[in-house]
């Protein structure tokens, strides 16, 4: 789904002011879907480009289909560019810490003034309270909203191995975003949503909160639940381990059948999923014994056959080659901008949802930094010596 005409935001201007993964999330989601996202960098561009180790494919994943401004914000004529840039939007995205944008001069108050149409999403650690002026990151709210806790084993809290907050977070600003743009279209007005990486962290912990609430037993860490099915454990085959589910009766009733098991079909004991559960001790040996026989790929093929619930154990980097990813779009074709690897060509992961039977796709590439400054200015009017006179004292950058 690339003709921007026809994309569901398609007209909706965005003005971005973000860093790292929640807010820049937020606006990747409105971008893939058609928005014009106008990214405001500094001078130099996001620091973002620049992390090392597990932060160097953040710009590059959550970048794509916007536009680089760099502005020096703390210039006159760079301040009055971005307003004037944000008298005309829709949108404005940020996710600084509080107090930032409105030691900048464009807080909520001062630009609602400005565009009283505008719709503004501020991404922060916590919502109203005593934290809210916390400093907060995708670890500290996966420690302090039990994410870490149920993901680790017992005494041993673990961070979740993505930036699950962070893009949780992005994704419920994305959806308050679209939520205001549809009452807007009733009011005419816009207003400020706000959303937070710790109550996001509470939401998503919000089944074993209510574990709690309807047994008056405490969740214990994922790794030492008991399941509430009797086969979903992963088993090793000859070779590779794969992953299998059996989560209802006819599943069983299908396992038992593809497997040969026809004593455990005929055991009155095992009929309903809650005794399995009881009897896990007894099943889990025998299924490990026969799944020991299969290769992975002979085991996986005959559980396909069976409508089995089952899964490789796979690396993030073995989706590069995955075949229904490569088949079904769910890899956005797009080149390196930063980096050893800088002009390469890769491919990263599509929004997971599909509309008309359409995925989204890529209609800008990840921009360099300053890439687009010349022509957003061009845009509001800028003559040309206007833009050299702002590049010449440093108010603004393009890319070289």
């Amino acid at each position: 789904m690339t003709d921007l005409q026809s994309l569901p935001l398609a007209g909706v201007k965005v003005i971005e002011f973000s860093h790292m993964i929640m807010g820049p999330t937020a606006g990747l989601i409105l971008a893939d879907m058609g928005a014009e996202v106008i990214k405001i960098e500094p001078v130099g561009g996001e620091a973002t480009r620049r992390l090392l180790g597990s932060g160097t494919g953040y710009f590059l994943m959550y970048n794509r289909n916007k536009r680089s401004f760099c502005v020096d914000l703390k210039s006159e004529e760079g301040k009055a560019a971005v307003r004037k840039l944000v008298g005309s939007a829709d949108v404005l995205i940020e996710n600084f810490r509080p107090g930032t944008m409105d030691r900048l001069g464009f807080g909520y108050d001062d630009l609602s003034q400005l565009n009283p149409g505008l719709i503004y999403c501020s991404g922060k650690g916590f919502l109203a309270g005593p934290y809210e002026y916390r400093s907060a990151m995708d670890e500290v709210t996966q420690m302090m909203g039990g994410l870490a806790y149920m993901t680790g084993p017992p005494g041993q809290p673990l961070r979740a191995g993505a930036s699950v907050i962070d893009v949780s977070g992005g994704m419920f600003g994305a959806i308050a975003v679209l939520g205001a743009l549809h009452q807007r279209n009733a009011t005419g007005k816009g207003q400020k949503v706000i959303a937070s990486l710790f109550e996001s962290t509470v939401f998503l912990v919000g089944q074993h909160m209510a574990q709690k609430a309807v047994t008056g037993q405490a969740a214990v860490p994922m790794p030492a639940r008991v399941s509430p099915w009797a086969i979903y454990e992963i088993f090793q085959t000859k070779d590779d381990p794969v992953f299998v589910g059996v989560v209802n009766d006819k599943q069983w009733g299908r396992l038992c059948e593809s497997f040969g098991l026809d004593e455990l079909a005929q055991d009155e004991s095992l009929q309903t999923n809650n005794n399995r559960v009881l009897a896990r001790q007894r099943l889990i040996p025998i299924l490990q014994k026969i799944f020991r026989r299969y290769t992975k790929a002979d085991l996986m093929e005959k559980l396909e056959k069976s409508g089995l619930p089952f899964a490789p154990i796979a690396r993030p980097d073995d989706l590069f080659d995955d075949p229904h990813l490569q088949a079904g779009g769910g890899l956005v074709p797009l080149t390196v901008t930063d980096g050893d690897l800088k002009g390469e060509a890769v491919s990263l992961p599509a929004l997971p949802i599909e509309m008309d039977g359409q995925r989204f796709g890529l209609h800008q590439p990840v921009p360099q930094a300053g890439e687009h400054t010349r022509e957003v200015l061009a845009e509001l009017g800028y003559s040309e010596n206007d833009i050299q006179a702002m590049l010449d004292t440093g108010a603004i950058m393009e890319s070289s």
